[in-house]
C-alpha cells in the first residue's frame, strides 16, 4: 500500500468515528493508524492533534473532521 493509500485508509476509519459522535476515538484511531505504515510513522499530525486537543480545538465534529481531512 502506498503512503497516500494508507493515509486515505486512516482518514476513512477515523471519519467513521466522527460520524458516530466519538471525536476522541477518531483522533485516537488516526494517531494509531498513522503509526502502522513506515512512511507515516511519526507523522506531524500526531503531535499536532495532541496539542490541539489539549487547548480544546478538537471538540466538535466539524473541528475533528476538518483536521482529519486536512492531513496529508
Amino acid at each position: 500500500m502506498t503512503r497516500q493509500e494508507h493515509l486515505e485508509w486512516c482518514k476513512t476509519r477515523a471519519l467513521e468515528y466522527v460520524d458516530s459522535g466519538d471525536f476522541q476515538g477518531a483522533i485516537t484511531s488516526m494517531m494509531s493508524d498513522l503509526g502502522k505504515h513506515d512512511e507515516t510513522q511519526g507523522h506531524a499530525g500526531i503531535q499536532r492533534s495532541v496539542g490541539l486537543m489539549m487547548i480544546g480545538q478538537l471538540s466538535s465534529a466539524e473541528e475533528v473532521r476538518r483536521f482529519i481531512e486536512g492531513l496529508n
